[in-house]
């Protein structure tokens, strides 16, 4: 599931470039490498929202001038990129987007390489559904990228099956990846929690499900709530305030106190028990730091099936067959 000898932490660089400034970004990345770390996510839409410009495409060039300042990190990193979010007009979001018709695909790709300064991915996303191209359109357009995997972001599980049937149909690298929100905490049915703006944004049973059946590396975004576990300058999300959760909060506690762990901590290693793959945007090197021991952090079987239990039975759980 994961590479026994490298960390399954992935380390977020939306806010890279724009937010975050350059300096402390390479420190960041530095420290990312120097801890082990490979997977770094960006997008080609990121994070047009906080440019001047109104256009993404920061965190893409300031990941080609740290690859470029660090020789060697290529062969020690790998790099996954989006494509199909970005805005075709300041302001125009998301209405007008580029979308996934096989020209917009491929002229997004051309761009991201060139950002980066590579020549290939390791790993190329789908950022969100496009309904007004068929997926079969978009899939063989990207038969022939350089990139090493495809995955899914934000799409439904129906149309992840359709996509990657095509692409089994006509002899195309599978899709075998999926990216969404997941968390311990479970957010109140029909509501979205804040950063995710897709309908399919947040992981469902059955998306998991479907993970599960199909052996598909799934990862999770915003899985620390941007830091409202812990830090008590930032409260849960309203979406979350349900009694169910309140259930799951004295469990995480009761855990984090057995293993002397953060709250945050123990959901990076319950989302491993799971399967599941932790996405960390945070911007400071503690942050990455505590990020790098929760996921070191073991659980054991009466904590991860505690953690499970709280709300549900285990003949329910999408997740027991891990």
């Amino acid at each position: 599931m994961f590479e026994a000898t490298q960390s399954p932490l992935v380390l977020g660089a939306m806010m890279f470039g724009t937010t975050i400034d350059e300096q402390t970004s390479f420190a960041l990345l530095d420290r990312f490498a120097e801890r082990g770390g490979v997977w770094i996510d960006t997008a080609d839409c990121y994070a047009f929202w906080a440019s001047g410009t109104g256009h993404g495409g920061d965190s893409e060039r300031l990941l080609g001038r740290w690859l470029a300042a660090r020789p060697g990190v290529r062969d020690r990193v790998r790099i996954a990129t989006k494509l199909g979010a970005e805005p075709l007009e300041p302001g125009s979001w998301p209405s007008r987007r580029e979308g996934l018709s096989p020209s917009a695909v491929r002229a997004a790709f051309a761009g991201s390489l060139d950002r980066l300064g590579i020549d290939r991915v390791d790993l190329l996303w789908l950022h969100q559904e496009d309904r007004s191209v068929p997926i079969e359109d978009t899939v063989e357009a990207l038969a022939g990228l350089p990139a090493d995997r495809f995955g899914f972001s934000n799409h439904p599980a129906w149309l992840v099956e359709r996509g990657r049937a095509h692409a089994r149909a006509i002899g195309s690298r599978p899709f075998d990846a999926l990216q969404l929100n997941a968390t311990y905490l479970r957010p109140r049915p029909g509501t979205l929690p804040p950063g995710v703006v897709h309908r399919f944004g947040v992981l469902s049973d059955e998306q998991m499900d479907y993970a599960v059946e199909h052996d598909l590396d799934l990862w999770a975004y915003t899985p620390l709530l941007s830091g409202a576990y812990d830090n008590p300058a930032k409260p849960v999300p309203d979406v979350f305030d349900h009694p169910g959760n309140t259930a799951r909060l004295r469990v995480l506690d009761e855990v984090a106190t057995e293993c002397g762990a953060a709250r945050g901590q123990v959901v990076l290693a319950w989302l491993l028990s799971r399967g599941i793959r932790p996405m960390l945007g945070g911007s400071k090197i503690d942050q990455l730091d505590s990020a790098f021991d929760g996921v070191a952090l073991k659980l054991d079987d009466d904590q991860v099936h505690r953690l499970d239990a709280v709300d549900r039975s285990d003949w329910a759980d999408p997740y027991a067959r891990y």
